[in-house]
């Protein structure tokens, strides 16, 4: 039995003292993680427990199995503010993104100075209409730095402790990786959440730089088809999204990479319920066989 198959010690989920009276006189026969997500299927199967409210016993139970590097926003799609930008670049970009809070840059992304709340600087605004006077400085509050290996159970556990709701997260180099906020760990748990940080209308195929583009796993088939002039089948799935569920036959993990129709699709984001963005470029052609 290896250590990820293993049943959640309370090391690894903060819950024991639930799981251990959920499963009195059971102890024996559930071991495993599998083994858990097998004895609550029961109770759902048994009616006892809705499909809505197992997954998010499965969440709680993933959380301390997940690492901050399969839920993160990837570097790329961070919205910061430079510590130096002009007033009105700032305001635009607030405004914009509709984020409630940002990551403050120096020289570049790898230097992050600390994160601003949009109500601070909105306020500084409203009271100093001239623009003249703004420093970011006094604004700044402390950013939390976290590895790509750290599990959610503890991340969540360092964001209540600490109030906060972001953090940046750091690649083996040091280098910034990305950032996870308490809203993507939340939604783990109980799926996806609607706010004021989504945007009711974005671009569902973004030209990226090296030919590549971010594609909402939600994009119908015909809008892909139009975009890229290919002709691909909507007849067994709607979106591109389902397309890549249904070749693999499953739902896949963030980073898993599917070659079709001379395409590669390469998951970025996902929960357990539903895949979010795909990274997609042209496959490589496979070379010539020698004469």
């Amino acid at each position: 039995m290896s250590a990820d198959d293993e049943a959640p010690s309370s090391s690894d989920t903060g819950v024991s003292g639930l799981w251990s009276r959920l499963f009195r006189g059971r102890a024996d026969e559930v071991k495993t993680r599998q083994g858990i997500a097998d004895f609550l299927a029961e109770f759902r199967d048994r009616g006892v427990l809705a499909p809505e409210e197992l997954a998010m016993l499965l969440g709680v139970l993933d959380v301390s199995n997940t690492q901050v590097r399969d839920i993160m926003v990837p570097r790329s799609q961070m919205v910061v503010l430079g510590k130096d930008d002009a007033p009105d670049e700032l305001l635009k970009t607030i405004i914009q993104s509709n984020h409630s809070r940002f990551p403050v840059i120096g020289d570049d992304r790898d230097e992050v100075v600390g994160i601003v709340l949009a109500k601070d600087v909105l306020k500084h605004f409203v009271e100093d209409e001239s623009r003249e006077s703004f420093d970011m400085e006094p604004l700044l509050r402390p950013a939390a730095f976290i590895p790509e290996s750290k599990r959610l159970n503890t991340l969540l556990a360092e964001f209540r402790e600490g109030r906060n709701h972001m953090a940046i997260v750091v690649d083996e180099y040091g280098g910034v990786a990305g950032l996870a906020t308490i809203e993507d760990v939340l939604e783990q748990i109980v799926g996806e959440i609607d706010d004021e940080h989504d945007q009711d209308e974005v671009a569902t195929i973004q030209p990226q730089d090296d030919g590549r583009y971010f594609v909402l796993a939600l994009t119908r088939i015909e809008e892909f088809n139009e975009f890229f002039g290919t002709k691909l089948s909507d007849e067994q799935y709607d979106t591109v999204g389902g397309l890549v569920m249904h070749e693999l036959g499953r739902l896949p993990r963030r980073g898993e990479q599917l070659d079709f129709a001379g395409f590669r699709f390469k998951v970025l984001r996902g929960d357990r319920r539903r895949l979010h963005t795909l990274e997609v470029t042209r496959a490589p052609r496979a070379p010539a066989p020698a004469k």
